[in-house]
């Protein structure tokens, strides 16, 4: 039987991708750069790779957030200020929310049946505006961000941290969704906790990484935990 769920924020209930396209957009602009969508998915490329090496912890947040843009000016052959450029970026990203559809409802359809949770690797001085703005706080029972633990999904140092603060649960009365399988399904994986991918552009799997079960939309959700619990 579930009695937690953990969700991932961005992609998952919070539309990330769209939100970053609209911040790049705006940042590029101010600081110069014609705001192509090559350009933008050049960038978010390197970006996605940047956060993987977090994953892996290969690089801290802090070189992240600045090594990305390093990367980015010299991919584009621009002398640009990486540090400002980034806490422009990251004002632009922090402005206002965009749900992922179904998120609210799901959300709404879950509350008061399970115990929710938000576990996120995003930026403190990004998620807090935009999950106000969202005003979804009131779902959960605590809202997990690494950048206040002191630790990143996937490695086990986060969700301890998590459990600590949480009720003594089993491990197998809980589950994390999320769209990432190298930070959340990992993650799920290594906490020993039941693991679900949110997947609703299809994309390929892993073999190193399987998820337990898999969703393509966040409807499917409220089905899957109550089949779980009659297992």
């Amino acid at each position: 039987m579930i009695k937690a769920v953990l969700f991932d924020s961005d992609d998952t209930l919070l539309d990330f991708t769209l939100a970053e396209h609209i911040a790049l957009k705006k940042t590029f602009e101010e600081v110069g750069i014609e705001p192509a969508e090559d350009t933008i998915s050049l960038y978010s490329e390197i970006n996605k790779r940047h956060w993987e090496m977090l994953e892996r912890g290969e690089l801290t947040r802090q070189q992240v957030l600045i090594k990305r843009f390093d990367r980015f000016f010299e991919a584009m052959g621009i002398d640009g200020d990486s540090e400002a450029t980034q806490k422009l970026y990251n004002h632009n990203l922090g402005i206002g929310h965009y749900f992922v559809p179904g998120a609210v409802e799901l959300l709404e359809s879950l509350y008061g049946k399970y115990k929710l949770y938000l576990v996120t690797n995003g930026n403190e001085s990004v998620q807090v505006p935009r999950l106000k703005s969202a005003d979804i706080g009131h779902f959960f029972e605590e809202i997990f961000i690494s950048q206040r633990i002191g630790w990143d999904k996937p490695s086990i140092e986060f969700f301890d941290k998590c459990f600590a603060a949480m009720p003594p649960y089993e491990k197998d009365e809980m589950i994390i969704i999320g769209d990432s399988l190298t930070s959340d399904i990992k993650g799920g994986i290594n906490a020993g906790i039941h693991t679900c991918w949110f997947n609703p552009k299809g994309k390929d799997g892993r073999t190193d990484i399987v998820p337990e079960y898999v969703v393509s939309a966040l409807e499917e959700i409220p089905e899957l935990l109550e089949k779980i619990k009659k297992a």
